[in-house]
């Protein structure tokens, strides 16, 4: 399978001689552009600023658990003592300046820039809880107790994540979705098949139920229906961190614009992660991709660019989610797919698949709790496969051969 093509010998026309480089933001994308640039070679200043008090961690879990103390589940293993990083923590950047950042600790002096802010969670009109670090999760997982009733808003990836771990605690769980199914960030032929999953978790899933005010213990429904609860959860998304950006010189557009080195228009700027918009020869079109693989591979190369190495990042979109006792899985770009096949049968005890043709190439692909054809078909998309539409169907066809 494709995740990035880097080619690690110097480009001199690019090289750009940074001797003081700092990393904005704490999360996985953060720890790994500060593993990369060592592991690339880079021996200048380093420094990275984390918004958060905690050293950076994986996000994933937290969602995914009723995390509340045990740090083992999102610790990253970064051997921080090895780096010869200058850590500050609960340093926030405010403002980017040519050769500074204005961060709530003062300014810091830059020659070389990496930015890995991530995404922070859309929100709706009141004070409703978000999910975004372990703080939050921690305060999650303290009211998640038997008995308390639990209103998520968004049948998506997270608010499908904390639902089924609410329902697994013995909460009574409500999950309103203002679209027609769950999972509407799919491609429509999918979310259906997700709402018999709800029912079988012991969830009252509400369709076209639009929250237009959220507080802490209520949720006014745009029919003027008031929900009352000991827990309410906005999961609404979101959007890329970036508006301590404005005004920069950066372009900006639902994230931070790149091309696909992980460039920035600005000289010795690069971004990684859920915060960037960026360039894809493969699709011929601007991705933001908000999951853990871009930010698990994506620095290796904006590290490799900023040390005026030759490298592109343009792999297979890829992402899961575990809900509602269901694995799923996704590769690839579904946009101008003219053809989708259904592989295996939906609720089928051995799992499932969509396929996603464009012309004769096979371009996407969802699996439920069919993980080998998945690893399978992300390699096939990667290659531009031509399948087979009978044999693909078939799951007795192993995706490679189909």
């Amino acid at each position: 399978m494709c995740v990035a093509r880097v080619q690690l010998a110097p480009a001199p026309s690019t090289l750009h001689p940074v001797r003081d480089v700092v990393v904005v933001g704490g999360g996985l994308a953060g720890a790994r552009a500060v593993q990369e640039l060592r592991g690339q070679g880079y021996d200048g200043r380093l420094t990275l600023l984390a918004a958060e008090p905690h050293l950076p961690y994986d996000r994933p879990p937290l969602s995914k658990g009723r995390l509340q103390d045990d740090e083992e589940k999102i610790a990253l293993d970064v051997p921080w003592d090895d780096l010869d990083v200058d850590l500050r923590l609960g340093c926030r950047a405010t403002r980017l300046r040519a050769t500074r950042l204005e961060t709530s600790d003062g300014d810091v002096p830059y020659d070389g820039l990496v930015l890995a802010t991530g995404a922070q969670p859309n929100r709706l009109p009141g004070s409703g809880f978000t999910l975004r670090g372990v703080d939050d999760a921690r305060e999650l997982g303290h009211r998640l107790v038997d008995g308390a009733r639990v209103v998520v808003v968004g049948a998506g990836w997270v608010g499908a994540e904390v639902a089924t771990v609410a329902a697994q605690a013995g909460c009574d769980v409500t999950v309103l979705e203002a679209g027609e199914a769950p999972l509407a960030a799919l491609p429509r032929e999918v979310g259906g098949y997700a709402v018999p999953w709800y029912a079988e978790a012991g969830i009252d899933l509400r369709l076209r139920a639009k929250a237009v005010e959220v507080e802490h213990d209520r949720v006014r429904l745009e029919d003027g229906e008031t929900l009352t609860a000991d827990v309410v959860l906005v999961a609404v998304g979101a959007a890329p961190d970036t508006d301590w950006l404005a005004g920069s010189g950066i372009a900006l557009d639902h994230g931070v614009l790149v091309d696909e080195h992980l460039s920035t228009d600005l000289p010795g700027v690069v971004a990684a992660g859920d915060c960037v918009a960026r360039w894809s020869p493969r699709y011929a079109t601007r991705l933001r991709v908000e999951h853990w693989d871009d930010a698990l591979h994506g620095p290796a190369v904006a590290a490799a660019t900023l040390l005026g190495k030759e490298a592109v990042y343009d792999p297979v979109p890829y992402f899961w989610s575990d809900q509602l006792g269901h694995t799923l899985q996704w590769a690839g770009f579904a946009r101008g797919a003219d053809a989708v096949i259904r592989r295996g049968k939906p609720g089928s005890p051995d799992g499932w698949a969509f396929c996603w043709l464009a012309g004769p190439r096979l371009v996407a692909m969802l699996t439920v709790d069919r993980p080998r054809d998945l690893v399978q078909g992300r390699r096939r998309i990667d290659q531009g496969a031509q399948p087979d539409p009978a044999r693909l169907a078939d799951l007795a066809v192993p995706v490679k051969s189909a």
